[in-house]
């Protein structure tokens, strides 16, 4: 059964960091692109980066120099680290495999302005 489970979020204020993690299960995790996602209230859910296979990144142009994803093969996890947060950037945060539907719990992350 493929499992992600998140943690990392919180309240934090306007230019403040956070560092998100991901721990994932049921699946073969190197074989796969991994990717964060978040979804604010009343909107829908966004892509906010990928990490593929070869450790090639991309992330969405609003949060463009100001997060990075990484993984680590060897603990099945996923990272996001968040820094110059902005109240814009307010929402849930979820990862999952690139395109994938299985959706965990995420974890909450807010800034206050």
């Amino acid at each position: 059964q493929v499992q992600f489970v998140e943690s990392g979020g919180g309240l934090v204020q306007a230019g403040g960091s956070l560092r998100l993690s991901c721990v994932a299960s049921g699946i073969f995790f190197s074989d796969y692109a991994m990717a964060w996602y978040r979804q604010a209230p009343g909107k829908q859910r966004e892509f906010v980066a990928t990490i593929f296979r070869g450790y090639n990144t991309d992330v969405a142009d609003s949060v463009k120099g100001r997060f990075t994803i990484s993984r680590d093969n060897a603990k099945n996890t996923l990272y996001l680290q968040m820094n110059t947060l902005k109240p814009e950037d307010t929402a849930m945060y979820y990862c999952n495999v690139f395109g994938g539907t299985n959706w965990g719990q995420g974890t909450q992350v807010t800034v206050s302005s």
